[in-house]
C-alpha cells in the first residue's frame, strides 16, 4: 500500500510542478519523456556545442553510491527517528 500511496503523491506533485511551470527546464529526473540518456545526450551536444566554439570544456564526475556504504544505518535510523518525532511532537502541541 505504501509503494501505491508515493506514486500517487509523485504524480499529483509532478503534475503541479509542471502545470505550474515549476521545474527547472534542464531537469530530467521525474519527468516524462526524460531519462538518464536524454540527461547524457544534453551533457555530450553541450561538450561538442562547446568544442565547436573553441571553449574550454571540464567534465567532472562523482558517484556517490560507495558513499552510503561508510554510513553507520543505526546511527542514521536512530537520528532520523528522533528528528521526526521532534518534528510531530511541535506540531501536534
Amino acid at each position: 500500500m505504501p509503494f501505491v500511496t508515493e506514486r500517487a503523491v509523485a504524480s499529483q506533485l509532478n503534475e503541479y510542478l509542471a502545470a505550474n511551470d515549476l521545474l527547472p527546464r534542464y531537469q530530467s529526473a521525474y519527468q516524462k519523456r526524460h531519462s538518464t540518456e536524454t540527461a547524457m545526450l544534453r551533457v555530450w551536444s553541450d561538450i561538442l556545442t562547446a568544442a565547436d566554439s573553441r571553449q574550454v570544456t571540464l567534465l567532472g564526475l562523482f558517484d556517490l553510491l560507495a558513499a552510503f556504504d561508510y554510513v553507520d544505518h543505526d546511527i542514521l535510523l536512530f537520528n532520523f527517528t528522533a528528528s521526526l518525532s521532534a518534528c510531530m511532537t511541535s506540531t501536534s502541541g
